[in-house]
């Protein structure tokens, strides 16, 4: 791991930054990953005023869902980490498959200088208090681990500019906020989330610094 710099970057939770980042994942989506997403009428039917609503639906093997659980914030739910959200003190989300760069990364055209971690941690802040819902779902094994691996999907509403359900992955794949992780033989973890890494890697966030290794 570099050596970490002072971490620099001019209005990082903007709303065109925000609006434009999403309307790039949803453009650029392709329709198999899509169809994968929930109804967004459902999803959008859970919002609540004044309130960013959270809800983790879990899985049994026949990819039936067996419990819910449902949360409500007005401050809207904290990034813990680069690829984390907190939704309590006892429980934390992790967008599986995910990860940051290493070392250290430059934005020059986002006035960002500094570690991986910080970057995507600013993007992640900013995306995870947008939504008015995010839905997540994970298997029914993650139930009551106090970190739990999921995929989650939010619901983003700015009058007149965006409203649309989209995959908070792909968001942050494709303004190059992270990166997929793979496995130990190299392979993507999400192979499904390839599509959206390659959005990112034309050369946003992280990818606009030549440096950044593949």
């Amino acid at each position: 791991m570099m050596k970490r710099k002072k971490s620099v970057m001019r209005d990082p939770v903007r709303f065109s930054h925000i609006v434009s980042a999403i309307a790039v994942a949803v453009m650029h989506s392709e329709p198999s990953l899509a169809a994968s997403g929930p109804d967004a009428a459902y999803v959008k039917s859970l919002a609540a005023p004044g309130k960013t609503v959270l809800v983790v639906e879990y899985y049994d093997g026949e990819k039936k869902v067996v419990s819910r659980k449902g949360y409500a914030s007005t401050r809207g739910f904290q990034a813990g980490n680069p690829t984390t959200i907190r939704v309590d003190e006892k429980t934390s989300l992790r967008l599986y498959g995910l990860e940051p760069c290493e070392g250290d990364v430059v934005n020059q055209k986002e006035g960002f200088s500094g570690s991986c971690g910080d970057y995507a941690l600013l993007q992640l802040k900013a995306l995870s208090k947008s939504p008015k819902v995010i839905l997540c779902r994970a298997f029914v094994s993650e139930e009551n681990a106090p970190m739990q691996d999921v995929t989650c999907f939010g619901y983003y509403n700015f009058p007149g500019a965006l409203d649309t359900v989209t995959s908070l992955e792909e968001q942050l794949l494709s303004i190059g906020a992270v990166r997929l992780a793979k496995e130990a033989d190299g392979a993507p973890m999400r192979p499904d989330l390839a599509a959206a890494e390659k959005i990112g890697r034309q050369g946003y966030g992280i990818w606009a610094d030549p440096r950044t290794k593949p």
